[in-house]
């Protein structure tokens, strides 16, 4: 097996109402590359959610007494923790400079997935309502213009409680098969695997991630070539339920 990974880049500060199949196709043709059957698309949250409207101007928002009280115990802004318990499900756990939280979607993340890097001042960006409704769309129309069958993966980076640093996991896709169930399959002793699922859409955002970057790179698109792994498949299917979290 060979795993290739293409970085796109020459894609534009992205706006709202801006179409992202669109643009990753006008970045493939300055870069001369074209899809091809079995590619896994990876695109940043962070140009999904600008393009869908979910930056927030900050001076809209007026914190309640709550979000004051969370506000003093880890020092954010007022108004961003506001907007974090307005996307939260349930808070989780309170520390300095973070807010862990169950997100509407289902995610346990820090501070609800918002964040200021890479937006304007003043502005806070939410992640997408729908990502796995937002992949989809973006697969439908990549392909429609290709006539390639692609899988598309929306990546974020999320810490961990246990170890140090982030890493790209999956927060939608689309045409992809998100979790691989191998067990009842065999390992080389022989001895049925008992437990063993893999997060086939976590593994590809994680290795996408390395290309695209945190910070300033302006690498919002990777493009991952050399899997077998189209099929159907949404997040939600990765999403432990809380009765099955150890942890909670």
């Amino acid at each position: 097996m060979k795993l290739e990974i293409y970085a796109l880049r020459h894609i534009p500060y992205v706006m709202k109402g801006d179409d992202i199949a669109a643009l990753i196709l006008e970045a493939m043709e300055r870069q001369n590359l074209r899809l091809q059957d079995c590619d896994v698309v990876v695109v940043t949250e962070k140009i999904v959610a600008r393009a869908e409207g979910r930056e927030v101007e900050l001076s809209n928002v007026t914190p309640s007494q709550e979000a004051r009280r969370l506000a003093e115990i880890t020092g954010k802004d007022a108004r961003v923790v506001q907007l974090i318990l307005d996307e939260a499900r349930e808070v989780l756990a309170v520390g300095e400079n973070f807010i862990i939280v169950e997100t509407k979607h289902g995610f346990v993340c820090a501070n609800a997935g918002i964040d200021q890097s890479n937006v304007h001042e003043g502005k806070a960006k939410l992640l997408p309502i729908d990502p796995d409704r937002s992949a989809e769309e973006i697969r439908r129309k990549l392909e429609a213009a290709t006539g390639k069958r692609v899988g598309v993966i929306i990546a974020d980076s999320f810490g961990r409680c246990f170890r140090y640093g982030s890493v790209g996991v999956a927060i939608g896709c689309a045409g992809v098969v998100a979790l691989l169930d191998r067990r009842g399959e065999r390992d080389l002793l022989g001895r049925e695997l008992q437990v063993t699922r893999v997060a086939v859409a976590d593994n590809i955002a994680a290795a996408a991630n390395l290309v695209m970057g945190e910070g300033g790179e302006g690498i919002p698109v990777a493009i991952v070539r050399g899997l077998k792994v189209l099929g159907e498949g949404t997040v939600k299917e990765l999403i432990r339920p809380k009765e099955m979290d150890v942890f909670r």
